[in-house]
Order: structure tokens, then C-alpha cells, then sequence
């Protein structure tokens, strides 16, 4: 995918120390690498509990649990990061 894409990054709440909430500690590397990347990034919070899915051009193109993220970091070393990043470099823009 070329740069610039509007990528809208939705996430649910999780469990995590008693309570369940939206926290976006663990967005942080994935939203990190796709700005690098020359992504614009909107986060938007949703129902879903523990999941986190990446749309772009109204298809989803990536999804997992928020508690697989690493906590924190600029995602350099979150596999999951970096497989969002191909799920969204494999896709092709369409006018």
C-alpha cells in the first residue's frame, strides 16, 4: 500500500488490573510504526472486548486481541506490529 493511507485502528476494551476499559498503552508501537510508515492513524474506540482491527478504504485488513500488543515501546520488537504493517503493504489502492 503506498503511503499516506488513512488507516483507522479500532480497539475494544480490555481487562487489566480489575477493571475493563479502553486503554491505549498497547496501540502505542502498533500507531507508532504506521506513522513511520506515512500512515495516518485514527484511533476509534468500539465494543468489541480484546480486539483491535485495522481498516482501511472501509475493509478490514488486520485483527487481533489488544493483549497480544506489547505494552508500551515504538513496536520495533512487537511481531504483531510488524505483521499489521505487511497486512497493510499487501493491499493495492484503488481509484
Amino acid at each position: 500500500m503506498p503511503s499516506n493511507a488513512k488507516v483507522f485502528l479500532h480497539y475494544g476494551p480490555y481487562e487489566a488490573a480489575g477493571t475493563v476499559e479502553y486503554r491505549q498503552s498497547r496501540l502505542q508501537g502498533l500507531k507508532t510504526l504506521l506513522t513511520r510508515a506515512g500512515h495516518s492513524v485514527e484511533l476509534r474506540p468500539f465494543k468489541d472486548w480484546n480486539v483491535v482491527e485495522l481498516w482501511v478504504n472501509g475493509e478490514k485488513v488486520f485483527s487481533c486481541d489488544i493483549r497480544k500488543l506489547d505494552y508500551g515501546g515504538d513496536g520495533d520488537l512487537d511481531p504483531l506490529c510488524h505483521e499489521a504493517c505487511r497486512a497493510l503493504s499487501g493491499l493495492t489502492m484503488h481509484d
